[in-house]
């Protein structure tokens, strides 16, 4: 991973989350792929692809045939000289939630459009200084854009001018079909794109003409990465890649490629998807001869890495590879819009998981929280009306007020634990040469005492996934961008002038101050005092200024009951 503050981040939510507790003691981590989704393949690399019988699917070529496929593979996204005779017009596709424009050359999608979004580019807005609506798709690049490879010859759908069905297609009361019809070499294609006025997800279909008895493979497209729609726009290179579905999810950064030079990635999937922070255009293969709803016929992938600048590629040109079955039939789906968590998970096969909580060895644990805590927050919001960023600080509070039980267990464990250091340390001095027998005055002293060793430990450490799982939700959930908050802007972006952060660290620093009444001598928390809020502070300064609202809640909200526990604490320990 590039950005490694998010796993510091982590690292100092677990010490907030146990720091008072610091304070209480004394200092004692496929098929045949051939090239990127334009240029045209070389015959003579091509991996082969003869499909099984019954299911229509190329044969898997080995490893090596396809490394030597992708090498063939060009940076060089310009449409061929011959391919600009080809005429072309543009068919629009529109419905309240978008707009879709296809070209007919190639029945490639060439823009999308989507109504509820706007750009966060700086500079993208109005003659009326008003943002604009957000373009997923830069000029001059396309989805869909396809190639049919047939033992040994390829054709390219640019070459050829689709007639549509329709020169505009009103998405309104229900399901609306475009078909688009042409030539490629000698084979009829019949394409057909199946919208819903309600939901971003496009049926797509095809039938193509005289493939032969063992089928073939379809490369398609999924564009050269997507624009820049964010305010952050390093930020959103950051979280640009492609994620692949085989028995688990797998994210691949666009930043994590060699610098332009063709990758592959040997399927079966069940589905692909490339992605930007909030945005996803994600392929799913169906098999239409299949009764049994599984899917898996996407062969394999190629991304290839197309920046001019090879230090750290920020897209890549990705393709992927579809059966064709004998009959000349294939079937697929693809979602084209926003990472609204809703609509992911209703596409099944575990497609929310495309925008990831945590990274593989946190994701089991935090997951669940994480939609939990983004349904509240879209509960409070859109249910009962509340501000997302009254949401936070409503959320906030209850975390408190629920984990409460939990805290006030842990600080009176870590209390009674102080009271008894006198007589521990004594016990440790007299039998620091017994090791058995000091184990067992200790243990004795503390069943005499009622004090459990661990005890201040786990009552802190059971709330830390929910920690977590805020910075997740907070930092990368779509619902939150561009919601401006008081005198902050975008509650998914920084606070612009810094003044959340100095809130959290003064919190910090109150609650740490709180904690360390009643105690004695501490050279060690004293300093940590001070240098904890500093630390969070520089970290915290660039993230979500949601995240800093909820954390600066969080601390405000803890202060009442680290005040009862000093009072309390101050009647079982010696004052000096």
């Amino acid at each position: 991973m590039n950005d490694r503050r998010p796993l510091i981040a982590i690292a100092l939510i677990l010490v907030i989350a146990v720091i008072p507790g610091l304070f209480l003691k004394k200092p004692l981590p496929a098929p045949g792929l051939v090239a990127d989704s334009v240029a045209v393949a070389d015959p003579a690399v091509v991996p082969g692809t003869t499909p099984a019988p019954e299911a229509g699917l190329p044969v898997a070529a080995p490893p090596p045939a396809m490394t030597a496929a992708a090498d063939q593979a060009t940076s060089d996204p310009a449409v061929p000289a011959a391919l600009v005779a080809v005429s072309e017009d543009t068919v629009v596709v529109a419905s309240a939630l978008y707009e879709y424009r296809i070209s007919t050359r190639g029945g490639r999608i060439i823009a999308s459009t989507f109504h509820d979004y706007r750009s966060m580019l700086p500079g993208d807005t109005t003659s009326a200084g008003e943002r604009n609506e957000l373009h997923l798709i830069s000029a001059g690049e396309s989805l869909l854009d396809g190639r049919l490879l047939v033992g040994g010859d390829t054709a390219d759908f640019a070459t050829a001018a689709f007639a549509p069905s329709t020169d505009r297609l009103e998405v309104t009361d229900g399901p609306a079909t475009l078909t688009l019809t042409g030539t490629v070499g000698n084979r009829v294609v019949e394409l057909r794109y199946t919208f819903t006025p309600t939901n971003y997800r496009i049926g797509v279909a095809g039938t193509i003409g005289n493939v032969g008895a063992n089928g073939g493979t379809l490369l398609v497209g999924l564009g050269n990465g997507f624009g820049d729609t964010e305010s952050n726009v390093a930020e959103n290179h950051r979280e640009s890649g492609i994620v692949t579905k085989r028995d688990g999810t797998d994210l691949t950064r666009f930043s994590s490629l060699e610098p332009l030079v063709a990758t592959v990635m040997p399927g079966p999937f069940e589905w692909v998807a490339v992605k930007s922070k909030y945005f996803v255009a994600g392929f799913f293969s169906i098999d239409s001869a299949r009764t049994d709803g599984t899917q898996g016929l996407i062969g394999g992938v190629v991304a290839h890495p197309t920046d001019t600048v090879p230090e750290k590629p920020v897209r890549a040109r990705t393709s992927v590879s579809l059966g064709v079955s004998s009959a000349g039939t294939f079937q697929g789906l693809l979602y084209l819009g926003p990472m609204e968590y809703d609509r992911l998970a209703a596409l099944g096969h575990d497609f929310d998981d495309v925008n990831p909580y945590g990274w593989p060895g946190f994701r089991t644990v935090i997951r669940p929280f994480a939609v939990a805590i983004r349904a509240v927050f879209v509960f409070m919001n859109e249910t009962i009306g509340l501000h997302y960023g009254f949401a936070i600080i409503l959320f906030g509070i209850l975390i408190r007020v629920l984990l409460w039980p939990l805290n006030q267990k842990a600080m009176r464990s870590m209390t009674a634990m102080q009271a008894i250091q006198p007589q521990l340390k004594a016990i440790q001095d007299r039998h620091k040469e017994e090791p058995q027998r000091l184990q067992q005055e200790m243990m004795k002293l503390y069943k005499e005492n009622k004090v459990n060793p661990l005890g201040g430990c786990w009552p802190m450490l059971i709330p830390y996934p929910v920690l977590v799982a805020v910075f997740f939700v907070l930092q990368n959930t779509i619902e939150l961008r561009g919601v401006a908050f008081m005198w902050m802007p975008d509650l998914s972006r920084a606070d612009p002038l810094y003044i959340i952060p100095a809130f959290m660290m003064l919190s910090m620093f109150g609650l740490s101050k709180i904690g360390q009444m009643g105690m004695p001598p501490n050279p060690q928390a004293k300093m940590m005092m001070y240098v904890m809020p500093l630390m969070m502070g520089f970290l915290f300064a660039n993230f979500a200024s949601g995240l800093n609202l909820y954390y600066a809640v969080q601390n405000i909200a803890s202060i009442p009951q680290q005040w009862l526990i000093m009072q309390e604490r101050r009647k079982l320990l010696p004052q000096k």
